[in-house]
């Protein structure tokens, strides 16, 4: 009711209706402004104008004026009239505002509010319920009469009639209450197992969120320490360029000197040759035989032969020692800087080369052979006949390498060229010898990455992964980050493509794991 009257305070005497854009008169009466402007436009030319409300006369046009304060009042209104419209029941009998109703009667078909309640009749076929738009549907659409059964057998709600002459005759029927009931504790259990599957489904999202942001503040500081590093390569490279340029530069200035100063010294002995060479011709060309004889005792020619050939040797000498640049040891400067900024680059990745692995022929299935280098091993239908040794696998053709990796960052690779069905991994040196759990992969001490016949597979613990690509090349490369508890395996294809990354936190010692499974042979090799 404090709604309804509220509502009529607020309506315009003009048009009936609540404010818009309410406007104030000097007599302090409101009104629409679009209304009372048509109003005082009426009135114009008459002499005169009036309020509407109380017929105060005003000599000229009225002035309007906002009110602010009503208009505010009159959103709130609107605002909070809408909510109720959307969420509430009005009364049915209370045509001239709305009323919220505080329950239906399904027999009159009627919502009521508290004044229409207390004259209700009382009568037990006038069935009240909380209010309620949906009334018709609380009724039988055969038998026009109210629902009070429910039926398990066709999971339906029943009036009496239907029990009784219809076509749920017989059928054993629950009243709508305990159905209720029991349709409730189950729907209970459902939301107790949705809530629970919620609850574990936001666990992981969280999970995967905080994986997400361990991964972006990985890749971050990746990226810094990369970025850092070839910042640093770059100077080192050009210092070494530096370096390199210089000694050229100096190598050729002293040569250019060297060679410059043999070629002055050939050029005067050049011009001094040639003057001789013309004194002799003039001489030979004399016809004067007394002439001849007395000028033949200004030249010694065994002491200018002999002259000629210690020039020659020492300029031979000088030739020999200074006419080329030392290619041998500027090489040896670049190939010791770049070997320097290798080193620099291991240390701070911590990458350790595997280059001694060996193959352990005491773990050696008795079907493999293993070459004279311990390298490659291929499988054969001859037993080798090996001592029987409790690190010996005795049920498949699997071979471990006789190094331990029990820290650090190692890599190393498989060439598979030779076969078609092959596994690589890592293991514990405690994993079984014998029985299924022997098998790597197929036990939690170990890790494999499988081909068969085009198909790859990764497993551990027995569980498998298959792969969406097969492996396109001829070498694979298995990585170990001993701490980061990371074992992954890359196709050694152009670009090298990653194909599957174990994450786990090792307990032992690791040792490399090759397993036949054909006639071929793999081959094992040290990281480059």
């Amino acid at each position: 009711m404090a709604s309804a009257d509220l509502r009529q305070e607020l309506g315009c005497s003009i048009c009936l209706n609540i404010y818009t854009d309410p406007v104030m008169l000097r007599c302090g009466h409101n009104f629409c402004r679009v209304c009372i402007d048509r109003v005082l436009d009426t009135q114009e030319g008459s002499g005169g104008y009036s309020c509407p409300e109380c017929r105060e006369e005003f000599q000229d046009r009225p002035a309007l004026h906002r009110n602010i304060t009503l208009r505010n009042i009159v959103e709130t209104f609107r605002s909070t009239q809408t909510d109720q419209q959307e969420t509430e029941i009005f009364c049915t009998y209370c045509i001239h505002f709305p009323v919220p109703a505080v329950k239906s009667c399904l027999h009159c078909e009627a919502s009521l509010c508290d004044n229409h309640l207390r004259v209700h009749s009382k009568s037990p076929e006038h069935v009240l319920t909380d209010p309620s738009t949906s009334m018709e549907k609380r009724k039988c659409s055969v038998h026009r009469e109210l629902l009070k059964y429910y039926c398990p057998a066709d999971a339906a709600c029943i009036c009496v009639s239907c029990r009784l002459v219809g076509d749920h005759q017989g059928h054993k029927v629950e009243m709508l209450d305990e159905a209720a009931e029991k349709k409730t504790h189950k729907l209970r259990n459902v939301l107790q197992k949705l809530t629970a599957e919620r609850e574990e489904t936001e666990k992981r999202v969280q999970s995967l969120q905080e994986d997400m942001i361990n991964v972006q503040e990985k890749s971050s500081g990746l990226t810094e320490e990369v970025t850092n590093l070839f910042r640093d390569l770059r100077r080192q490279l050009e210092d070494l360029e530096k370096r390199v340029l210089s000694e050229i530069s100096r190598q050729e200035a002293h040569l250019s000197l060297s060679l410059s100063d043999m070629i002055q010294q050939l050029e005067i002995k050049e011009e001094e040759l040639a003057m001789e060479i013309d004194d002799i011709e003039d001489l030979c060309n004399m016809t004067d035989p007394l002439t001849v004889l007395q000028e033949s005792d200004t030249w010694d020619l065994c002491d200018t032969e002999h002259g000629d050939n210690e020039d020659r040797e020492r300029l031979d000498e000088l030739l020999h020692d200074g006419r080329s640049l030392d290619v041998a040891g500027i090489s040896h400067t670049l190939h010791t800087g770049v070997s320097d900024m290798i080193k620099e680059v291991n240390a701070c990745y911590n990458i350790q080369e595997a280059a001694d692995i060996l193959l352990d022929v005491n773990t050696a299935y008795n079907n493999l052979q293993i070459s004279d280098d311990m390298k490659t091993v291929s499988r054969s239908d001859k037993k080798q006949n090996r001592p029987e040794t409790p690190k010996r696998f005795q049920d498949y053709s699997q071979i471990l390498g006789s190094r331990r990796f029990p820290s650090g960052r190692h890599y190393w690779e498989v060439d598979v060229s030779n076969s078609e069905w092959w596994a690589v991994g890592m293991c514990y040196p405690s994993i079984d010898r014998r029985g299924k759990k022997s098998y790597i992969g197929d036990n939690r001490k170990s890790w494999g990455l499988y081909r068969y016949y085009r198909s790859c597979t990764v497993m551990h613990d027995s569980y498998k992964i298959r792969l969406p690509y097969n492996i396109s090349s001829n070498r694979v490369r298995v990585y170990l980050d001993y701490e980061a508890g990371q074992l992954s395996f890359y196709d050694m294809c152009d670009p090298i493509r990653h194909l599957y990354t174990f994450t786990t936190s090792f307990t032992e010692p690791l040792h490399a794991a090759l397993w036949l499974g054909d006639g071929g042979s793999i081959k094992i090799s040290g990281g480059n």
